[in-house]
Parts: C-alpha cells; sequence; structure tokens
C-alpha cells in the first residue's frame, strides 16, 4: 500500500492543482489533475497487473505520475512519464521528489509523438491523459511495442468524447482488445490488449 507521507501528500497537490486552475485562464498553463476516484482506479489496476513497465502521456505537475510510481516502486518498476511543458515537468520533479518516488520515473520532455516514436518498450500500461487529439496516432506507435498482456487507459472519455473519438474507435476496433467506458470522474477508457 501507498505509504502515509505519499497520501498526505496527494491532497495537498489537489487542492494546489484546483487553485491554479481556478485562476489560470491560459488552459495550457492549468494541471487538470486527475479525479482522485479515477486516481484510485488506476492504481489499483496497476497493482492488481503487476505492470513494472509503464507508459504516462502526460504528466503535468507529477501528481497521476506519483500515483503510477507508487503503484510500481514495490515490484521495482518504472514510469516514463511525457510532457511537452518544461515548466510543468519541474513541479513534477519536485513533487516526485517530495514523495520519494523520483527514481522509479524518467521524465521526457517535448512532443508525446516525436517521444513515443523513438522508445523502445515493451510496455505493460499505458496511460494517456494528454494529447486527446493525437493519442490514436500515439496508439498505432505503441501497439507493437506492448507487452503481451497490457492495460491501456485514457481520461477525459467522457469529458472530451470528440477529441478522443480516433483514439476510441481504433481501441474498440483492435482485435484481442477487451474495452469499457468506466463513468467516473471525466470519464475512464479502460482496455486489455492480448497477444491471442
Amino acid at each position: 500500500m501507498m505509504n502515509a507521507e505519499v497520501r498526505k501528500l496527494l491532497p495537498e497537490l489537489e487542492e494546489q492543482g484546483r487553485a491554479r486552475d481556478a485562476r489560470e485562464t491560459d488552459r495550457s498553463r492549468k494541471v487538470l489533475n486527475l479525479d482522485p476516484d479515477t486516481a484510485e482506479i488506476v492504481s489499483m489496476l496497476v497493482r492488481g497487473s503487476g505492470a513494472t513497465r509503464v507508459l504516462e502521456i502526460g504528466t503535468s505537475n507529477g501528481y497521476s505520475t506519483i500515483w503510477l510510481a507508487a503503484s510500481v516502486a514495490p515490484a521495482g518498476g518504472r514510469v516514463i512519464s511525457i510532457d511537452r511543458s518544461p515548466e510543468k515537468q519541474m513541479q513534477a520533479r519536485e513533487n516526485l521528489a517530495k514523495a520519494g518516488l523520483l527514481e522509479h520515473v524518467e521524465l521526457r520532455c517535448g512532443d508525446a509523438t516525436e517521444i513515443v516514436a523513438t522508445l523502445a518498450g515493451p510496455f505493460d500500461f499505458v496511460f494517456f491523459d494528454a494529447d486527446r487529439i493525437d493519442a490514436h496516432k500515439q496508439l498505432a506507435l505503441l501497439l507493437p511495442k506492448l507487452a503481451p498482456s497490457a492495460f491501456l487507459l485514457a481520461d477525459n472519455a467522457l469529458s472530451h468524447p470528440a477529441e478522443l473519438a480516433d483514439y476510441l474507435t481504433m481501441i474498440k476496433g483492435l482485435q484481442h482488445v477487451q474495452h469499457a467506458l468506466i463513468p467516473l470522474g471525466k470519464g475512464l477508457s479502460v482496455a486489455l490488449a492480448c497477444s491471442s
């Protein structure tokens, strides 16, 4: 289970995120953290599946990254997290250090689609929570880089269905993939991809 210090830090980050998002008019500067219940479900899926090689697209201030890293750390796992904002990644680095989880995370800054193209994999858990419009392009690049059994999650499936439409169409059309849409928070798309 998550240690007490991390459990104490997460509500602080939730409150900081809500306060920042309320005063920011520029959407790109908002942190747009995961709904806490969604974060719990994501964490349970990571732990329950035994995932150790996690890719997160959309680091923001590191709130969801902390959930992911805390979930893989007991098994010696690692998270690669991508964000295009150097400022947000600096905040994430600080927050991960506060949580004592920085050693379990590799932060990459830049265009997610370009970075995904360079990653070797294999990944057994992928969390899409950034560029919804290009998520299907990233998914296409990742399909050959998945472990034999891998979870593929995407947030905002109900709050921004038009932006995620290409991703959702692609994921539902894949063979050997089970998919469900969980009406929690902003809507969580959950898919399990198996090689056969």
